[in-house]
């Protein structure tokens, strides 16, 4: 599977995502200060990353800087994105089946490398729920846009 894979600091467990990755055998394309040549910062590493899996160069992704809120807020801007902020192993498995998640946002800060292994074995076990109530909650979420509702 392709996974862009966003980071604005090569700290925490930046490149062990990337290298995890690789070593489960997908193919990540970088962004950010994973990246040559690309700007470092969280909004712009992170909509690069989301516009990847939006225009269908990539699968998914991973997004992260120090707290993953910037990082999932910025991802989540990006039309089609349902970023999901999670630092354990069971939100990661409740993000990819009840919401459908397709970026998956990191804190550089507090995911360790034993629970970063947690978090990618839920993600990637998971399947989105086929259940009406989820599939219809998802759909509305890709339907809402600024303003109020109606």
């Amino acid at each position: 599977m392709r996974i862009a894979v966003a980071s604005d600091e090569r700290t925490g467990v930046a490149e062990a995502v990337v290298a995890e990755l690789r070593r489960r055998g997908h193919d990540p394309v970088l962004h950010g200060a994973l990246a040559d040549g690309e700007r470092e910062d969280w909004a712009w590493a992170s909509e690069a990353a989301a516009r990847d899996v939006a225009d269908g160069r990539t699968d998914q992704a991973i997004v992260c800087c120090w707290t993953g809120t910037g990082a999932s807020i910025a991802a989540n801007k990006v039309d089609g994105i349902r970023a999901a902020l999670c630092g354990d192993a069971e939100t990661a498995r409740g993000a990819r089946r009840w919401n459908d998640a397709n970026v998956l946002a990191l804190s550089l800060r507090t995911t360790s490398a034993p629970v970063l292994g947690e978090i990618l074995d839920a993600w990637f076990e998971a399947r989105p729920s086929d259940e009406e109530d989820d599939t219809v909650n998802v759909r509305h979420v890709d339907e809402i846009r600024g303003g109020r509702a109606g």
